[in-house]
């Protein structure tokens, strides 16, 4: 029998190398690891921070409204016989089945649509028109109408809406008579109120947009494609038609969608001209469904008018991506060349001369004469009196002072203010800070899910996200109490509006930016907030200005978002002024939307000379 052999004092030394590790253990380390290293970084916390903050304003929101539309409302217990909370298809079946769903949502839908489609066509018709004389005519005074045409789009959509009334209001609207009812000319309800006056009102709103958007892609078009196409024997008319047209087919969908979506959450205009003669639209089948309380309805109606803003963004998206196929930038080598008009650059000239008197001093010449008279359409010496803005004691029985002296419209103008700036500055130093992050951040899922995420109010209408923060602010939650009737809900609603612009500003500032003075203050031992402080802001103030006054514009002279929001005592310039409008204070609101068309002018008007820009040649030109 053999011994086994002692165990040796000392362990035997394997001399083959350890197994190698797998892909996918790899592949945890190096998450790991990148894990570890980049949640020391400044932008991930930052990052996460901007995730939790706007996923509560913006996602939250949305999401309370649309559990809204699906659970049963405490004044709906009987009806629905179910329990305050449960689950319900009742409201689905309201909205879209009832036998009140032709007045509810199918026929304000159809009037939507039709308002939409006509106001798109002309828009497109009337504004390519005017971008093609901007960018690539001889016109006279070429650039000071660069400047003029696009006023329109400065000012509040409803102030011309208030002008068109004024003019064209006949008696079925009760109140005092219109310009032309007070001489003896009796308009009718077609012309005074309705589909007709809202599409020419959006025509004139919207052209200026189509300018900006279609002057921009113009600017770029290579003109040697049109001497190609004129060598070969083709007409300036087939060049058009069959080069400049598909080519100018992104920028036109883009302007298309951008209209939708604006039509879909506009308020005023619809507010004022269809009411009188039960014109509804989406916007104020809404708004009367909020008045009466009936929120489940709301919600559904809301997220229908998301639906349909998510539907114009895909076709947008989906040609945005194929716009490849229309890139027709030549570098060096590209012209820019004026076509020269002849005999037609006087007409043409008088053509853009018109549209300006149309769409700018008519309408504000309507409304500061009717803040001036006494009696409608009247222009004798003793009717005019500055009453109305300086007065006391008017015949106008709970509105009895001067606009300019009245305790009412400056508490609306502090509040105003003071709401949508600190919204404002909010929005900006917010912007600045995910423009950071999204460009600075190694986590390429953080930054993208950032950037999608600010941009997301741009999706949804103004009216519909306020319903949103209804359905989440108006009771208590948690610890957040109940904000509906505060100033709170507004400077938030304001601010989340508004993320879009603010964050692109950020975005587009930061990409410009280089690394090498903030890696160069970290080597020298500056932290993170002495690095923001004291080299990125500072560089960034430009953009920071504009990030802040875009906003602060957009919410002086928004009506639709803060509609059904404001409360008396809360009341901001524009929510008083359609309140005004209601009680047939017409000198009254009209005086109030002229300080807003004032503050909204001049504030655009200032950006596009900080920016140093000719924004009637394009969008970026």
């Amino acid at each position: 029998m053999k011994r086994r052999a002692a165990a040796p004092d000392h362990p035997v030394v394997d001399d083959e190398p350890p197994a190698p590790a797998s892909a996918s253990t790899l592949r945890r380390h190096a998450l790991r690891y990148r894990f570890r290293v980049g949640i020391r970084r400044p932008t991930t916390v930052l990052g996460a921070l901007g995730l939790v903050l706007f996923g509560y304003l913006i996602v939250v929101p949305i999401a309370t409204m649309l559990i809204q539309g699906a659970t049963v409302s405490p004044k709906d217990t009987l009806i629905v016989q179910q329990p305050a909370g449960s689950l319900t298809s009742y409201y689905l079946w309201r909205v879209f089945l009832s036998p009140v769903s032709g007045e509810l949502f199918w026929r304000p839908l159809l009037h939507t649509l039709v308002v939409s489609a006509c106001s798109l066509i002309l828009s497109l018709l009337i504004g390519g028109m005017f971008a093609w004389f901007l960018t690539c005519t001889d016109l006279f005074g070429r650039r000071w109408f660069s400047t003029a045409l696009i006023v329109p789009y400065m000012l509040p959509t409803w102030a011309f809406a208030l002008a068109w009334s004024a003019i064209f209001k006949n008696r079925t609207a009760g109140g005092r008579p219109g310009w032309l009812e007070s001489i003896g000319l009796t308009p009718p309800d077609w012309l005074a109120y309705g589909g007709v006056p809202i599409i020419i009102i959006f025509t004139l709103y919207f052209s200026p947009l189509v300018i900006l958007l279609l002057g921009n892609a113009l600017e770029r078009f290579d003109p040697r494609l049109e001497d190609s196409a004129r060598s070969l024997g083709a007409s300036y008319g087939t060049v058009v038609r069959t080069i400049l047209v598909p080519l100018m087919r992104p920028a036109i969908l883009s302007a298309a969608t951008l209209i939708l979506a604006k039509v879909l959450g506009e308020f005023g205009v619809t507010y004022i001209l269809g009411l009188p003669t039960n014109f509804n639209v989406l916007a104020t089948s809404l708004y009367r469904n909020i008045s009466t309380r009936d929120s489940g309805a709301a919600a559904v109606m809301a997220s229908a008018i998301i639906v349909i803003g998510l539907l114009s963004l895909w076709v947008d998206v989906h040609f945005v991506k194929e716009a490849g196929r229309f890139v027709t930038i030549a570098g060096k080598g590209s012209i820019n060349r004026t076509r020269r008009l002849g005999r037609l650059r006087v007409p043409a000239t008088a053509l853009c001369g018109f549209a300006f008197v149309l769409s700018v001093i008519v309408p504000i010449g309507v409304l500061v004469l009717s803040t001036l008279m006494r009696r409608p359409a009247d222009f004798s010496p003793d009717n005019f009196t500055l009453s109305y803005w300086f007065g006391h004691g008017l015949d106008t029985s709970g509105f009895s002072d001067g606009i300019l002296v009245s305790g009412a419209v400056w508490s609306a103008a502090w509040n105003t203010f003071w709401i949508v700036g600190v919204a404002a500055v909010s929005a900006g130093i917010l912007g600045q800070l995910v423009g950071y992050v999204v460009v600075r951040s190694p986590s390429r899922l953080l930054a993208t899910t950032l950037r999608q995420l600010t941009f997301l109010p741009h999706l949804v209408p103004g009216i519909a996200f306020g319903v949103a923060y209804l359905s989440l602010f108006a009771v208590p939650r948690g610890p957040i109490p109940a904000l509906y009737g505060t100033a709170a809900i507004l400077v938030l609603i304001y601010m989340a509006e508004q993320m879009p612009f603010a964050s692109r500003a950020g975005i587009s500032s930061m990409v410009q930016l280089g690394r090498d003075l903030e890696e160069a203050a970290q080597i020298a031992g500056a932290g993170w907030w002495r690095r923001m402080t004291g080299i990125v802001l500072p560089i960034q103030k430009r953009s920071l200005a504009i990030g802040i006054l875009l906003p602060f514009i957009a919410g002086v002279r928004s009506l639709s978002l803060v509609v059904i929001l404001a409360v008396p005592g809360m009341d901001v310039l524009t929510t008083f002024a359609i309140k005004l409008v209601d009680f047939g204070f017409t000198q009254a609101a009209n005086g109030v939307v002229l300080i807003v068309s004032a503050v909204a002018f001049c504030g655009t008007y200032a950006i596009q000379k900080t920016m140093k820009t000719d924004l009637g040649r394009g969008l970026g030109g």
